[in-house]
């Protein structure tokens, strides 16, 4: 079971959720990930997902994307039940290396966002399609990338692409699974910049699945720190402290900062990658 909040898990009521769970379940078998979440997400938050390998953070983006059920409780996203290919939702995954001779340019990746993954469907006209995908291009800064085969961009330039793809279809939620890992500091702010740029724009809310929250803590509005089925969820000042953690991972955890960035010590031997790579 998880442990009581210590924080209220609510977003703010003068505004319908964005994303909503409530009594949330996810089990495999006699494994429960998580269990009696609730949480609301209202336009335009930002919220950090937390946790060691396991805890479930990839899990709970499989059941907002609608590829996973909840073993127990409710979910909605923008008011409906969770479905695949929602218009609703904007997916950017972790950043992974493409074949150099795939033979895809990169308004065609930024289109798949439109296409459900399969090319000419879903659309009302061809010019309403470019005109889409040169908006979401304009937006990343990605219009240079347009034409050039996707698998011999950087790393960086491909995951600025792919913000585009989640962006394209005007989503009212973003999911983020990772999407800064093997990116150097530089494409990492890029990244967090342009999401941080469509939510204060478009109030789209997010939800951003990381191991590192040094690139995002500016930003974040809420966390969510999951382990081992227990979870507490609130402003990171209240939720990223020694005593918090310690509870959470039943085994002292030291949360240090330093010159403004948080320095989580102690949690390795359960899996968890410290916050900052120094420590």
């Amino acid at each position: 079971m998880p442990a009581p909040p210590t924080t209220p898990t609510d977003a703010p009521t003068d505004v319908a959720p964005a994303v909503s769970l409530r009594g949330a379940r996810v089990s495999f078998g006699d494994r429960t990930l998580w269990d009696g979440l609730d949480l609301d997400i209202a336009p335009g938050e930002f919220v950090a997902v937390l946790g060691p390998n396991g805890s479930g953070k990839t899990t709970l983006v499989r059941v907002l994307l609608g590829l996973l059920p909840l073993s127990a409780g409710e979910v909605r996203i923008a008011g409906r039940a969770p479905r695949r290919g929602s218009p609703a939702i904007g997916y950017v995954p972790q950043q992974k290396a493409l074949d150099p001779d795939l033979p895809l340019r990169g308004r065609d990746l930024v289109g798949l966002g439109l296409d459900g993954h399969r090319f000419g469907l879903g659309l009302r006209g061809r010019r309403e399609r470019r005109d889409r995908v040169d908006a979401a291009l304009a937006a990343v800064a990605g219009t240079a990338y347009a034409d050039a085969p996707v698998g011999r961009l950087s790393g960086g330039e491909q995951q600025r692409l792919r913000v585009a793809q989640a962006l394209v279809g005007d989503p009212d939620v973003l999911l983020c699974d990772e999407p800064l890992l093997s990116l150097d500091l530089s494409h990492q702010r890029t990244v967090t910049r342009l999401v941080d740029e469509r939510r204060r724009t478009a109030d789209t809310a997010v939800l951003f699945v990381t191991h590192e929250i040094n690139p995002v803590l500016p930003l974040v509005d809420r966390v969510l720190y999951l382990v081992d089925g227990r979870f507490r969820i609130g402003p990171p000042e209240q939720v990223m402290t020694s005593e918090v953690l310690s509870e959470l991972y039943r085994t002292h955890v030291d949360v240090l900062r330093v010159r403004g960035r948080l320095v989580v010590v102690g949690a390795e031997e359960r899996g968890e990658h410290c916050h900052e790579e120094s420590a």
